[in-house]
């Protein structure tokens, strides 16, 4: 009884390993193995929940440690992550991110135009810090979310180096080789983490077409976009999720109105 009680807590705590080793490759600048770790704290964050619901053991104390995990995981990282890719690009450093060499500086010489332009990629740390906060005391996010969950925001983010590093496509590795893309992106995400926006969940209460055609369809979508695009297909579905929730609100409303 004791173990089933703490199994989520435990999931959890892999979540917080996995950020806490992603932060540490992504201030190396090992970008795509801090992305991984970021996929696996995610895929740890979605099961630690469904553990919970599925043994009945869902209380305060794993809602507070699985916030605190997702700062880490989906907050701390991905504002490494675009930090180190604007100083990248305003510095037009090397992307070879598979096998970055570490050149030592002098403490001082990090503190120029370009770091204080770069740490503008860390308002997404601020704003994932923000909406977790929020999250906690908002008891209307139980079955659904108010804004964009802070995984999702994450997996656009870690998704850019791994675009960079396995991706041909000239079009997308343009995109994220621009600043200014990159502090919009930053910007978007924040905003988006903390707007009021009714974004739906992928918790099912049945397993009918009927009352889950908008999940269902994202799924499809989701698997379709992943084997043609690869790694280009992530942010794309963190976008086809959005719109496919806003399609999910009105046609709710219209079974209100029946």
């Amino acid at each position: 009884m004791t173990f089933k009680k703490h199994l989520p807590n435990l999931i959890t705590l892999l979540n917080l390993l996995s950020g806490t080793i992603a932060v540490y490759f992504a201030v190396k600048e090992q970008l795509v193995l801090a992305a991984f770790f970021v996929f696996l704290g995610v895929f740890f964050d979605f099961f630690d929940g469904l553990a919970a619901r599925l043994l009945n053991v869902q209380g305060e104390l794993g809602k507070q440690l699985d916030s605190l995990a997702d700062v880490v995981t989906s907050g701390v990282v991905p504002g490494i992550v675009l930090f180190q890719l604007i100083s990248k690009v305003l510095t037009k450093g090397s992307w070879d991110l598979k096998n970055v060499i570490n050149i030592k500086t002098p403490m001082w010489e990090h503190f120029n135009s370009t770091f204080f332009i770069a740490i503008i990629g860390l308002i997404v740390t601020l704003a994932a810090a923000y909406r977790l906060a929020k999250f906690n005391i908002d008891e209307r996010q139980t079955s659904s979310f108010i804004g964009l969950p802070t995984p999702a925001a994450a997996l656009v983010v870690l998704s850019l180096p791994l675009i960079l590093a396995y991706s041909n496509n000239q079009f997308f590795i343009n995109l994220i080789e621009n600043v200014w893309f990159l502090i919009g992106l930053a910007m978007l995400l924040s905003y988006l983490m903390n707007a009021e926006i009714p974004l739906f969940s992928l918790k099912f209460k049945d397993y009918t077409w009927k009352n889950n055609k908008v999940k269902f369809s994202y799924i499809l979508i989701t698997v379709a976009l992943c084997v043609f695009l690869q790694f280009i297909a992530i942010p794309i579905v963190i976008i086809v999720y959005v719109l496919l929730s806003l399609v999910d609100v009105k046609l709710n409303r219209k079974k209100v109105k029946k």
